[in-house]
């Protein structure tokens, strides 16, 4: 797939500047013919779009592993965001999307899992394992690492047989397997959840983990151990495909699987 490398002519060196504008001029025109033809294989051989690719993966791995799929609303209370402490004094709530005075596209898909795990306890003396797909919503800096909406995966699993650390660590592994992804873990503090179990690829967050009991399942109505995790789905796919650029992972009008078509 074509990749431009912003790095391309970052240690080249010429004897005079009439030589390095016709280098550049022939590797722009030799990075325009890949870029095309990549296009034109994408019309030919139609396939699923990369974001799309991992999360049937990541889905189908869960669901293998005792693990129910939900499909909550994007558009999400203020109230539900103060149940996990983010409100006006939080440093999150200064990136919050307001569809009005009461309600904000999420920023996580967490608050919405803890409502859903809490109802589906009832059903079961077992453990609860659910996870969601989503996409979530964020004022970020306008960079190459970051998106205003991007796909999140979480997974929960309310009662955990065993350690819930361990079982942390285990669910992990599965989706770093999945997506075939070499990782390291190392526990960092947290803004909401204190401290985290962070899974890194080459010194950068994929994702963050936790563990309950927790200060903020009381007012849940959550008082069982769990074990949950969020990974950015396109931080995944860049780091998976040497991507310099998180916008050609994912939604874009300007990118489509790291061509470019603007």
């Amino acid at each position: 797939m074509w990749e431009y490398s912003d790095d391309i002519f970052e240690d080249a060196e010429y004897a005079t500047a009439q030589e390095r504008d016709r280098q550049y001029a022939k590797t722009m025109s030799g990075l325009t013919a890949i870029n095309r033809k990549a296009i034109t294989d994408m019309l030919e051989r139609p396939s699923r779009h990369c974001l799309a690719q991992l999360e049937r993966d990541l889905a189908q791995a869960l669901v293998e592993q005792g693990f129910t799929e939900v499909r909550t609303p994007s558009i999400i209370s203020k109230a539900a965001l103060a149940k996990m402490t983010i409100t006006e004094d939080h440093p999150l709530y200064r990136q919050l999307f307001f569809v009005d005075d009461r309600r904000v596209l999420r920023p996580m898909l967490a608050p919405n899992l803890y409502f859903v795990m809490r109802r589906l306890r009832d059903f079961t003396d077992g453990p609860v394992r659910i996870f969601e797909i989503g996409s979530c919503f964020r004022k970020e800096s306008h960079s190459t690492n970051h998106l205003e909406e991007f796909t999140m995966l979480n997974l929960v699993e309310l009662g955990p047989e065993g350690d819930p650390v361990d079982r942390l660590k285990e669910h992990i592994d599965l989706i770093m397997r999945t997506a075939g992804m070499e990782y390291t873990l190392t526990e960092e503090t947290s803004d909401v959840y204190r401290t985290t179990l962070d899974v890194e690829v080459d010194g950068e967050e994929m994702a963050s983990g936790a563990v309950g009991p927790h200060v903020l399942d009381p007012v849940h109505d959550i008082h069982e151990p769990w074990s949950g995790v969020g990974f950015g789905l396109e931080r995944l796919i860049m780091h998976r495909t040497g991507k310099k650029n998180i916008k050609k992972a994912g939604r874009s009008l300007v990118y489509l699987n790291g061509a470019k078509i603007d």
